[in-house]
């Protein structure tokens, strides 16, 4: 993102996959420091596993202003 020039203030959508829906709280706090209001759009997955064993993996769509 930094080498385009963008920051987490252009991201307009995330992804979210958790292999533990039970880390959704957890996330979404993380979420909530990472952010400012108004917050990107956001849908939140419980997927099976993930690569290299992650809990949490976040797909960013980001936006040039």
């Amino acid at each position: 993102m930094r080498q385009a020039g963008l920051t987490f203030d252009n991201v307009i959508k995330c992804n979210v996959f958790l292999t533990d829906m039970a880390n959704f709280a957890a996330m979404n706090e993380a979420y909530s420091l990472r952010f400012a209001s108004p917050y990107p759009a956001r849908t939140t997955i419980g997927v099976a596993a993930l690569p290299a064993n992650a809990a949490v993996e976040i797909e960013m769509i980001a936006q040039a202003e």
